[in-house]
């Protein structure tokens, strides 16, 4: 996600090379909802003590990342104007609204998608037969696609992140129920077919903003059997951990709220110099390290504070 958003904000998106890299990995965000779900055992608390705890650690974190990226990004803004007479960046007064993202840290929106991912979760869980609604969440999420994603603060991908929560804990049930050789053999079997799917119909689900490329049912048959394929296959094998990976997704709430800030920070800072880093691959070089080595560094300074990384000791 993290080089995903250097190549992006060095121009270099739409590189032939990169996008087929992310036509076998966008599914990427959809994990997060996937493994939350495969994990989670508390969305069945009280409700106000959830809640409590869920805006604690996802919606005030919201905010106050939000919050950073505007002052990094408006700081800049005057001095901008000064050198080019415009924005650089169309200016939106409804742009929170319209997109439940931040100038200076537009990924954001995980936060607030996820916060409302739980929320729709809890009161599912309240009343058990309505989780048979969940079947037709991906049917809402697509009439929702291709109605202009009309819902306020671009939630219109709550739907599609309650169906990888719930597809999460229904894979983890079924995985309890297989020995390790058939669960081996069933997450290749998911895996091949997503392969051959992937490569005949291709396709395409980008969260953030809810669209479908492709075929939009298949779409979501082919990242789900992506996701319980490759966390079936990982599980089966037992893999070791790489302590490096280990270390990142241990972290990964350091890593993804405080990244976007960083990279603005170096494109503005280039921009007030007259020297753009769009199209430039030496850029992208450069950032790779100095921006995965700096969140790394900021994981114990943020994680001593729970405003900023989530984390909230269980009393």
């Amino acid at each position: 996600m993290i080089t995903l958003h250097i190549m992006n904000i060095c121009g270099q998106g739409e590189n032939e090379v990169w996008q087929q890299v992310m036509q076998w990995t966008y599914f990427f965000m959809s994990f997060f909802f996937f493994k939350a779900g495969y994990f989670n055992k508390g969305v069945g608390r009280p409700t106000r003590a959830y809640l409590w705890d869920r805006v604690r650690r996802l919606l005030i974190p919201y905010f106050c990342w939000g919050l950073i990226g505007n002052i990094v990004y408006f700081a800049y803004l005057p001095k901008l104007l000064d050198r080019y007479h415009n924005p650089i960046e169309p200016l939106s007064w409804d742009h929170i609204w319209r997109t439940g993202s931040f100038y200076g840290n537009s990924p954001t929106w995980f936060l607030l998608s996820f916060f409302m991912t739980y929320v729709v979760v809890h009161f599912l869980e309240k009343v058990r037969l309505l989780h048979w609604a969940v079947l037709l969440f991906p049917a809402v999420s697509i009439w929702l696609w291709k109605m202009d994603n009309p819902l306020w603060l671009s939630l219109n991908n709550v739907f599609m992140g309650v169906w990888f929560f719930y597809l999460g804990r229904v894979w983890h049930w079924v995985m309890e129920r297989l020995s390790a050789p058939r669960l081996y053999a069933v997450s290749v079997f998911l895996l091949m077919g997503f392969g051959v799917c992937n490569f005949i119909w291709g396709g395409r689900y980008t969260m953030s903003g809810n669209t479908f490329q492709g075929e939009a049912w298949l779409v979501v048959l082919t990242c789900s059997m992506a996701l319980c394929g490759i966390a079936g296959l990982l599980l089966s094998l037992r893999m070791p951990r790489v302590p490096l990976l280990n270390f990142i997704g241990e972290h990964s709430m350091v890593f993804f709220v405080c990244h976007y800030p960083m990279l603005y920070f170096y494109k503005f800072t280039h921009l007030s110099f007259g020297r753009s880093i769009y199209g430039r691959w030496d850029d992208v070089l450069v950032l790779l390290p100095i921006i995965f080595c700096m969140c790394a560094w900021l994981v114990p300074y943020i994680e001593r504070v729970p405003w900023l990384s989530g984390r909230i000791k269980n009393s």
